[in-house]
């Protein structure tokens, strides 16, 4: 019961929708912008937070929102007492660009901890890496504007060879770059043991499955939890 009443999804009634129209096998869509307040997001008496912030893999595409990764996440730092609440700002179909026009509304609640998911819907849908790039970059700054003493982990994000294997080799290394060149904590590939494997992803090949998301929550908890010790 305290896992429900601490995690918090206020984009619940928006992915119900958009995951119950398609069965597409791409990680995409339009993001659809509501209006959050403070308030809907994280219970008072709340402490620290970390906010997720991402796409259909943050959100938990196909699964119950208390099964994704996120979520998983809440219940370990519960289970060690740590007063962290979990915000999921994930959100299916969002792109770099789409997520850097919905930040500001998003960043409306403060977060401690800020873990950064974007880029795979960029790299499937072929779009220059130059600009997945900045829009990384500009979501990264307008978050330490907000609140510099905000943490920032980085999801590392790797692609099928659809695009060419010079594409492929520069889309990875946009990750540990930026990383490293804005001193982000980087998780090296958030789908690492997960990616390529049938039995942890559903029927389209690239969702994770209920034990593929709890794979991906100890590739996020290896980088996470010397933050929140």
């Amino acid at each position: 019961m305290s896992n429900i009443l601490k995690f918090s999804y206020f984009l619940v009634l928006i992915l119900l929708v958009s995951c119950g129209e398609t069965t597409s096998k791409k990680i995409d869509g339009d993001a659809a912008e509501v209006e959050v307040t403070k308030s809907d997001i994280v219970p008072e008496g709340a402490t620290k937070v970390i906010l997720f912030f991402g796409n259909s893999l943050t959100a938990g595409y196909g699964l119950d929102p208390e099964e994704a990764f996120p979520a998983v996440i809440q219940a370990q730092l519960d289970s060690l007492e740590l007063q962290y609440t979990v915000v999921n700002a994930g959100l299916s179909g969002e792109t770099t660009a789409s997520g850097r026009n919905r930040l500001s509304w998003v960043l409306n609640q403060k977060a401690d901890i800020f873990v950064l998911e974007l880029g795979a819907n960029d790299g499937l849908r072929g779009i220059p890496l130059e600009e997945t790039r900045k829009n990384l970059e500009t979501i990264v700054n307008a978050v330490r504007e907000r609140n510099p003493e905000t943490e920032i982990i980085l999801a590392g994000m790797q692609i099928p060879p659809n695009m060419g294997p010079e594409y492929t080799s520069e889309f990875r290394r946009i990750f540990p770059d930026l990383a490293e060149e804005q001193d982000l904590y980087l998780i090296p590939f958030l789908l690492e043991g997960v990616a390529g494997i049938p039995e942890l992803n559903q029927t389209d090949g690239i969702h994770p499955t209920i034990e593929g998301h709890r794979i991906l929550a100890n590739n996020v908890w290896e980088v996470l939890e010397d933050i929140v010790q």
